[in-house]
C-alpha cells in the first residue's frame, strides 16, 4: 500500500508493577504495542526483564524510560516532577549525580538485557529538561555514537482533528518544557527522534473518553510518529498483586482498548501499520514517508474505526 503511515505505539513504564508487565507483553505478543519503555530503578524489572528478552527485536523495540521520579533522584529532593523542573530551570541540579545516575540506569538494561536500548525517553518526558538532555545526548554519544538509540519528540501534532481543549493544551505544555531544545540538540549529534508524540489526555477518563481519544490520534498520526501509552492488567480477575499505581482504572482502560485494537481493520481503513521505530529509522522506503515539516496536512481516517 502507497499511503502506509508507520506507527509506533509504546507501552510506558515497564518495571513499575506486575499488571503493568503483563499488559506490555501480552500487547507486544500480539502486535498491538511495537515498543517498551523500561523503567530500571522499580521494583519489578529484574522479575520482568528475562520475558522481554524473548520478544522479537524485530518487531519490538526495548528502550529505557530514563526514571528520575523517585526520592533519592538527582534533583528530585521530595521525589516530585515539580521539584525536579524547578532544579533544571534553575541550574540547580548536581551534573555530576545526575550523570551518574544515567550511566546506572543504561548499564542496568545493558546487563539484563544484553544489548544497548534501542531507544531512550523519559518518565514524565524527563530526558528534555535543561541539564538532563545535555548529559544524556553526551552520554548515549559516547556509547553509541555509530548507532545511538532514537529519542523520544514531544512535539504534539497539528490538531486538525481536535478541538482546542485540555488534550491540545497539555501537549503543548509537556513539550513547551524542553521538547523543541532538546530536538536541536540531537540534530547537532545526529541522534534520531521520532516525529510527534501522540497519546496525551488529561486523567481520569472513561473507557469510551479513551477510545475516541485514540481514534483522534490515529487520524492525526502520520510515519515517525509515537503513540505513548500506559496499560495495565491491574488486579482482579488476573490474580495479581495490588501495586498502588497511579491512575490504576485508567491504565485498565487502556489496555482494554489495545487488546481490542483489530490491526488487520487498521491497515485496510487507514494504512496504519503498528511498527518499532528502529525498524522504520532502517528502511530507506519506510523512512521516505516520515514528512520533514511537522505541518504538512494530516491524512484522514473513516469517521468509524474497528476495535
Amino acid at each position: 500500500m502507497s499511503d502506509e503511515r508507520f506507527l509506533c505505539i509504546c507501552a510506558d513504564d515497564f518495571g513499575l508493577s506486575e499488571g503493568i508487565d503483563a499488559a506490555a507483553l501480552e500487547l507486544a505478543e500480539l502486535g498491538k504495542i511495537s515498543a517498551i519503555g523500561c523503567m530500571v530503578r522499580r521494583k519489578f524489572w529484574h522479575a520482568g526483564s528475562p520475558d522481554l528478552r524473548q520478544l522479537d527485536a524485530e518487531h519490538v523495540d526495548i528502550g529505557l524510560h530514563l526514571d528520575l521520579d523517585f526520592p533519592s533522584a538527582p534533583g528530585g529532593r521530595d521525589g516530585s516532577l515539580v521539584s525536579l523542573i524547578a532544579m533544571a530551570y534553575l541550574g540547580l541540579l548536581q551534573g555530576n549525580r545526575l550523570r551518574d545516575e544515567i550511566r546506572f540506569q543504561l548499564n542496568s538494561f545493558e546487563d539484563r538485557m544484553g544489548r544497548a536500548p534501542a531507544f531512550v525517553d523519559g518518565h514524565r518526558h524527563v530526558h528534555q529538561l535543561p541539564g538532563v538532555r545535555d548529559l544524556l545526548i553526551a552520554e548515549l554519544m559516547g556509547r553509541y555514537r555509530a548507532a545511538p538509540p532514537w529519542l523520544r519528540n514531544t512535539a504534539p501534532a497539528e490538531p486538525r482533528w481536535l478541538p482546542r481543549g485540555k488534550t491540545d493544551a497539555k501537549a503543548r505544555v509537556i513539550h513547551a518544557l524542553g521538547g523543541g531544545a532538546l530536538q536541536r540538540l540531537a540534530e547537532q549529534h545526529g541522534v534520531p527522534m521520532s516525529r510527534c508524540l501522540l497519546g496525551v489526555y488529561p486523567f481520569p477518563a472513561t473507557e469510551g473518553d479513551y477510545r475516541h481519544a485514540f481514534a483522534q490520534w490515529l487520524r492525526q498520526c502520520r510515519s515517525g510518529d509515537v503513540l505513548m501509552c500506559h496499560p495495565s492488567l491491574g488486579d482482579a480477575p488476573h490474580g495479581l498483586q495490588g501495586q498502588s499505581t497511579p491512575h490504576d482504572e485508567s491504565r485498565r482502560r487502556e489496555y482494554a482498548t489495545l487488546r481490542a485494537l483489530d490491526l488487520d481493520a487498521l491497515h485496510a481503513t487507514t494504512g496504519i501499520v503498528v511498527a518499532p521505530l528502529s525498524r522504520v529509522f532502517g528502511d530507506p522506503a519506510a523512512r521516505s514517508r516520515m514528512p520533514v515539516d511537522l505541518t504538512d496536512s494530516l491524512r484522514g481516517a473513516p469517521e468509524e474505526l474497528r476495535w
